[in-house]
C-alpha cells in the first residue's frame, strides 16, 4: 500500500486559485493582465536604460539587476495564474505535479532570496558613496559588483534547495488542495499532516539567513550613513545624499515588510484565504511599484528612460513618415 507521501508525488496538487469565485474570474484576470504588462514593461524599460548608458556607475547595475530579479519573480507565478483563470474546465483546483509545484516554490524562494542579499549589497553601496567617496571609484569596481551580484543569486539558490527539500520531504496527507494560486511555502506547510514545531525548523532557519542577516548589514550599513549625514554642515549636501538611499529605503521595506509579515510566523497562525490574498498583492503590486518607485526617485534612471522614449518616438515618427503618401 503507497504511504501518503508516495500517493502525493505521484497525484501532485490542486491550486485552487479563484476557483471558488466564477464570477469574478473574468475582472481578475483583466486586472491582473494589466498589471503584468505594466510590470514586464516598466521592469524592461529600466533594463533598456540602463543598457542604454555608455558609463554606468555601479548603482545602476544593481537596480539593473534587481529590475532582472522582478522580472523573473512575476515571471515564476502570474503566466500560470492568468492561465488558470483563463481556462474555465477546472472547478475545484488545476492540476500540477509534484515536482512542477517543488520547481515552482524553489524557484519563487530563490528569486525573493537574491532580491534579499541584492538589497543588502546596495546598502554597502550606498555606505561607501555617503562615507567614503573619495575611495568609493576604489572600492566599488564593476569587478566587485559582478561578485556579489554572483554571490546574491547563488546564495538565494542554495537556501532554496535546502528549503524546498525540507519542505517536500513532509508526509502530505488527506486533501491535496492548495487554497493558492502558486506553490507558496505555507500553502503547503498548511497542507503537511504533521504538528510537530520541528518541521517548521527549516522555514525559520531560511528566515534567519535570507531575512535577519542582510537586515543587520542594511541596519549596520545606515547607521554608518545616518552618523555621517549627522557630520555633515551643510543642509544642501545632507538632503542630496539623502535622497540617494530614499529609493533603496522604500524597496527595502516593501520587500522585508511582506516577506516577514507572511513567513515569520508559527504555523498555528497560517489562515489559507488571507494568505492567498496578501500574495496577491506582494506577486503583482510591488514589483509594479518597484520600477516606479526608482524612476521617479533616480536621476540618472528618469534621464536614461527619457532617452530611451525619446529614441523611440523619434524612430515611431519617422516610419510614419515613410508610411505617409
Amino acid at each position: 500500500m503507497a504511504s501518503p507521501g508516495n500517493a502525493t508525488m505521484s497525484c501532485g496538487f490542486l491550486l485552487q486559485g479563484f476557483s471558488e469565485f466564477p464570477h469574478l474570474r473574468p475582472a481578475l484576470f483583466l486586472l491582473l493582465l494589466t498589471v503584468h504588462l505594466a510590470t514586464l514593461g516598466g521592469n524592461l524599460l529600466i533594463l533598456v536604460a540602463v543598457a542604454s548608458v555608455p558609463s554606468r556607475p555601479p548603482m545602476l547595475l544593481f537596480l539593473c539587476q534587481l529590475s532582472a530579479i522582478e522580472l523573473c519573480y512575476t515571471l515564476v507565478v502570474v503566466p500560470r495564474s492568468l492561465a488558470d483563470l483563463a481556462a474555465p474546465g477546472f472547478g475545484k483546483g488545476s492540476p500540477i505535479s509534484f515536482l512542477g509545484c517543488a520547481a515552482q516554490m524553489q524557484m519563487f524562494v530563490a528569486l525573493g532570496g537574491a532580491e534579499c542579499f541584492l538589497l543588502a549589497a546596495m546598502a554597502y553601496d550606498r555606505y561607501v558613496a555617503i562615507c567614503h567617496p573619495l575611495r568609493y571609484a576604489a572600492v566599488v569596481t564593476p569587478g566587485l559588483c559582478a561578485r556579489l551580484a554572483l554571490a546574491c543569486c547563488l546564495g538565494g539558490l542554495a537556501v532554496s534547495v535546502g528549503l524546498t527539500v525540507a519542505v517536500f520531504h513532509l508526509p502530505f496527507c488527506g486533501s491535496r488542495l492548495l487554497v493558492h494560486f502558486f506553490c507558496d511555502i505555507t500553502a503547503l506547510l498548511h497542507l503537511a499532516c504533521t504538528q510537530s514545531y520541528a518541521d517548521e525548523l527549516p522555514l525559520l532557519g531560511t528566515c534567519l539567513v535570507l531575512l535577519l542577516l542582510p537586515s543587520v548589514l542594511i541596519l549596520a550599513s545606515y547607521g554608518a550613513i545616518a552618523a555621517a549625514l549627522r557630520r555633515l554642515r551643510s543642509p544642501q549636501g545632507r538632503r542630496k545624499a539623502a535622497s540617494t538611499c530614499g529609493s533603496h529605503l522604500a524597496v527595502t521595506f516593501l520587500h522585508y515588510g511582506c516577506a516577514t509579515f507572511m513567513y515569520v510566523r508559527p504555523k498555528a497562525s497560517y489562515s489559507p484565504r488571507r494568505d492567498r490574498t496578501l500574495a496577491l498583492v506582494y506577486t503583482n503590486i510591488t514589483p509594479l511599484l518597484y520600477p516606479l518607485i526608482y524612476s521617479l526617485r533616480n536621476r540618472e534612471i528618469t534621464a536614461a528612460i527619457r532617452r530611451v522614449l525619446g529614441r523611440w518616438r523619434g524612430r515611431a515618427e519617422g516610419w510614419v513618415r515613410v508610411c505617409e503618401p
